[in-house]
Parts: structure tokens; sequence; C-alpha cells
């Protein structure tokens, strides 16, 4: 076996070794991944004799559909979903509207401590908003701008149990992770060439009329990819929507916390591991949702990301 032999034996060694760690590796991933997804799909169609059988695993013997009609009659999906999609999705457009606004102040104009106040736009991604959730709280039980509520009605107004304090946020770019978006979008419009927007004022054209009709159609990727991040995040919010305490009737995500204890009271079920499966039922539907939106989106998603300077 000559020299030349042996190195390319050797390097279809190194190779396949290689190659099968890296499937190892990604098999692991995968499955720590999906592995409680494709749990909880599984077992949302055991049975009871299927739930009591531990021969029984992923695999059900006696599939039924019954944990989803009760689950789908309990959480009022029909309603209940067309409700959350319309709530879900106008914060998402508000929030790619004014977020990308902000993000293109940030890359294209000077202004005074606008260094300061882009640490700002930071600093709202790393803190959790945990350690503020008692001033939003309290500046939303008694919301006033600048006293002039109370000196026009001769009081502060309680916005909670309301889903405005979620849209005044989102309409100010202080929304759920919007300092996250106007990072993605001041990323982008920094990449765009400064000549787009001279041959536009050249033309006569002003700033409005330049960002809404021509940096804003060049901006689709970036805005694909925060419509999708800001419509997953808003429609799966509990946070603000337990903090605000708005309607589970707007929220489905909030709905699915009383799910066991509702069907056990109703349908008479004690055994609370039944009543996790109704739960996993529950999830599932509550997932179905995304799950097609992220079909139908995928490639654009996945463009949007490539484009947009998340990444590189």
């Amino acid at each position: 076996m000559d020299v030349n032999t042996k190195s390319k034996l050797t390097e279809g060694i190194k190779g396949f070794i290689l190659g099968l760690f890296r499937w190892i590796v990604l098999i692991g991933i995968s499955y720590v991944i999906l592995g409680p997804v494709l749990g909880i799909i599984s077992r949302s169609f055991f049975s009871d004799a299927d739930h009591y059988n531990t021969m029984v695993y992923m695999i059900p013997q006696n599939p039924t559909l019954d944990r989803y009609k009760i689950a789908y009659d309990t959480l009022n999906y029909s309603s209940t979903m067309l409700k959350t999609v319309l709530y879900s999705v106008s914060l998402m457009v508000i929030q790619v509207l004014m977020c990308s606004m902000v993000g293109y102040g940030f890359a294209r104009f000077d202004f005074p401590l606008k260094k300061l106040m882009f640490v700002f736009v930071v600093i709202m991604i790393v803190i959790p908003t945990h350690t503020i959730m008692l001033p939003m709280y309290m500046t939303f039980a008694n919301f006033d701008v600048f006293g002039i509520v109370k000196l026009i009605t001769g009081s502060s107004v309680n916005l909670l149990s309301t889903p405005y304090p979620m849209y005044i946020l989102t309409l100010f770019a202080c929304g759920l992770r919007s300092g996250l978006y106007i990072y993605i979008f001041n990323q982008f419009f920094r990449g765009l060439p400064k000549e787009i927007e001279e041959a536009a004022f050249v033309d006569g054209a002003g700033v409005w009329y330049t960002y809404f009709r021509i940096m804003l159609r060049n901006a689709t990727p970036a805005a694909i990819t925060v419509a999708i991040f800001s419509l997953v995040w808003q429609y799966n919010d509990t946070f603000y929507a337990k903090l605000f305490n708005i309607s589970d009737t707007i929220v489905l995500s909030k709905r699915i916390a009383g799910l066991q204890n509702t069907i056990g009271n109703i349908y008479k079920v004690y055994d609370p591991k039944i009543l996790e499966l109704y739960l996993d039922a529950g999830i599932v539907l509550i997932m179905l949702p995304i799950v097609i939106i992220y079909v139908v989106l995928q490639k654009q998603f996945i463009e949007g990301v490539e484009r947009s300077g998340i990444v590189g």
C-alpha cells in the first residue's frame, strides 16, 4: 500500500469518525429538546388502560381522542383562540412598526445622548423583567400621565384587568422583548447603504416618506424575523398576563393553568395522573397554531434570520 493510498484511507476514517460523532451529538441534542414535546403529544392520545399499562411507552395501544374533545370544550378553544390570535397579532403589528422606527432612528440619525440611550436599549434586553414588575404594576394600577388624567377626572385610572397596559408599553417600544427587536432593526438598517436614502432625498422625498416607502420595505427580512418572534412570544406570554391580570378569555396560555382543576370538577376525574393526560392534550392544542405558523413561514423566517444581522 503506497503513501497516497494510506493518506486517503486515514482521511476517510477520520471523516467517518467525525461524521459519526457529529450525528451522535445532533441526535442527542434533538432528543433532549424534542423528547419532552414528543412525550406530551404521545400521552395526549393515551387511554386510561394505556396509562396504567407499564408496558406502554410512547406509542399507545388504545389511542383515544377523548382528551382533546374535553380539553377543547373546557378551554372554549375556538372562541378563546380567535381572541388570543387577534390580541397577539395586533401587538405584533404595533411592535414591528414602533421597534423598526426606533431602530432606524438609532441607525441613521445623530442626536444628543444617542449612545447613552442605546445603552438603555441593551439594558432592556439583559435585565430580567421581574426586577421592574412592581413599578410596572403600580404604574398601571394608578395610571396618570403627568397628572393630566387626575386633573380631568379627579383620580387616576386603574388599567389592570385590561389589555391596555400591554398596548401602551408596545406603543412606546417598551413591550415584551422590544429591546431585542430594536437591536435587530438597528443592525439591519446599519447594513443598508446610505445611498438609498440620499437618492430619495435628492428626489424630494422627506424623512417619513423615505422611511415608510423605501427603508421599511427594504427591511422586510428583519421585519419578518421580528414579526414571528413577537407573535410567538406574545401568544405564549403568561408573565405580563398575570402581572396585569389580563382576562384568560383573550390569553389562552393563561387558561391552561386551571385546566386540570376545571376538568376534575366538571367530569369528576380525581386521579392526578389522568388529569395530566388532559393537560397534555390542552398543551398540544395551544402549540398547534404556532407550529402551523412556523411550518408555513419557515423559509422566510430562516432567510430573515440570515439577513437581519442576528448572527455573524
